[in-house]
């Protein structure tokens, strides 16, 4: 596959990633599968990754000001 931003090579990683939640609430999701351009750096996230973190983060505790969780596929 290739970048939307440079057309470089997108590679498989594993990588922590955080998440703005409302106004003031940052969630840190550990070992995300994404897609890293190896040229510009640009990540992306694959369809059904997207939608299982946007599952978690519907779990997160409300007014957490920071909040680590576990990718769980």
């Amino acid at each position: 596959m290739r970048c939307r931003v440079c057309g470089g090579e997108l590679e498989k990683r594993i990588l922590d990633l955080p998440f703005k939640v409302g106004d003031r609430s940052t969630i840190v999701v550990n070992d995300i599968p994404v897609l890293q351009c190896h040229q510009c750096g640009d990540i992306e996230l694959e369809d059904p990754v997207m939608a299982r973190v946007e599952e978690m983060l519907k779990t997160v505790r409300e007014g957490a000001r920071l909040e680590v969780i576990q990718f769980a596929a």
